[in-house]
């Protein structure tokens, strides 16, 4: 017999359950008890982002959007972005389910695409996320049975079909930044204590090359580094309720108060704002 149509979970609600599934793989859901804001967050790569519950906001050079429960969201080009999430009233809960689209993910869709990609004005692209249903159960079913190929396959149609609908530039090259090899580098090993030969030994290059290059993107080594450990830490805020001392140690800092001094500075917000904990 077949399921009444008002029992059958919505969209989101399908989704939201990979928050408990253990073999989703990398994608975050990011939860929030009170409303908060973060500045100029750095997006290194294209993501996709689904909210859930409550409503985003972003705000960026080029982006003003308000992204309500259902919203879908692509990131299609590297970012800084002003963002406030806002809990649902009725269950003080925001949720989103967030997929960074890793190289394998966008070569295969600029295979599938197989026409020149133009780099588009908009660093973030909205639609609703019933637009890609097939596809976003697809990609659920596979992340629940652990098979990631197919997964990948479902997050690389979703982006040829946004190409079809004029957004072809999250298939643009993108430009080189030698900040975001750097913040990349130290995200996989955040507790490393980072020193500039061992950053010199892995890109292959001398350290007067490094300085001038990050020079040149308006940075220097020790400030992205002390940029990709507080990403980290802020990921761990949105997905785990580890307790703040915790979350520093993971990301390198021995005393909590100067983690939460350097995150106030660079956020504009508190660790503790954001509710997890």
């Amino acid at each position: 017999m077949d399921m009444p149509e008002s029992a059958i979970p919505s969209l989101t609600e399908r989704l939201a359950t990979l928050a408990d599934c253990a073999r989703a793989g990398p994608f975050a859901c990011i939860t929030a008890r009170r409303e908060h804001g973060a500045r100029a967050v750095a997006i290194d790569t294209p993501m996709l982002a689904v909210v859930l519950q409550g409503t985003k906001l972003l705000h960026g050079a080029r982006t003003h959007l308000e992204i309500a429960r259902g919203g879908l969201f692509v990131v299609t080009r590297a970012c800084r972005l002003d963002v406030v999430n806002r809990p649902d009233p009725a269950s003080g809960l925001y949720l989103t389910v967030t997929v960074p689209l890793c190289a394998e993910v966008v070569d295969a869709a600029r295979l599938l695409w197989a026409r020149p990609a133009r780099q588009g004005d908009d660093d973030v692209v909205m639609l609703p996320a019933t637009t890609f249903e097939a596809e976003l159960d697809a990609w659920c079913d596979a992340l629940r049975g652990a098979r990631y190929a197919e997964a990948r396959l479902a997050l690389a149609t979703i982006l040829v079909r946004l190409c079809e609908r004029g957004h072809d530039g999250v298939l643009a090259p993108a430009p080189p930044s030698l900040a975001a090899e750097v913040r990349t580098l130290v995200a996989a090993q955040p507790l490393r204590a980072w020193r500039s030969h061992d950053v010199e030994a892995v890109l292959g290059m001398s350290g007067a090359t490094l300085r001038r290059r990050l020079a040149a993107e308006r940075t220097t080594l020790l400030a992205t580094i002390a940029e990709a450990r507080l990403a980290c830490a802020m990921e761990l805020l949105y997905t785990t309720r580890l307790p703040l001392k915790t979350i520093a140690a993971r990301v390198g800092y021995r005393s909590t108060a100067a983690f939460v001094r350097r995150f106030v500075a660079r956020y504009g917000l508190e660790p503790s704002a954001i509710g997890n904990a």
